[in-house]
């Protein structure tokens, strides 16, 4: 049932359905990791154009949030940039 929806010789043949299922599962084990760091790339991206607008550096921010002990992860700083601008302005000047 895995292989029913690959084409022709893949879904027939019992060899290359292994050998496609085995390649399959090897690409979807590698790209959950590449997934991961690419999302953490964008959202420093985002972070990063809206705090540069506020002329403050990427790394100056998340340093100066390590030391206030202000836990918020890059997702939710990356939401903040890109809705709320003043809020994160906010943040980075505490």
């Amino acid at each position: 049932s895995f292989a029913s929806n690959f084409r022709g010789a893949h879904s027939k043949l019992t060899r290359s359905i292994t050998q496609q299922k085995r390649r399959a599962l090897v690409s979807a084990h590698r790209d959950r990791g590449r997934q991961k760091r690419e999302f953490r790339s964008l959202w420093i991206t985002r972070i990063n154009a809206g705090i540069r607008q506020m002329i403050v550096s990427y790394s100056r921010l998340i340093h100066d949030l390590y030391k206030r002990q202000l836990l918020l992860n890059r997702k939710i700083l990356a939401q903040m940039a890109i809705s709320n601008r003043n809020c994160l302005y906010l943040i980075s000047n505490e």
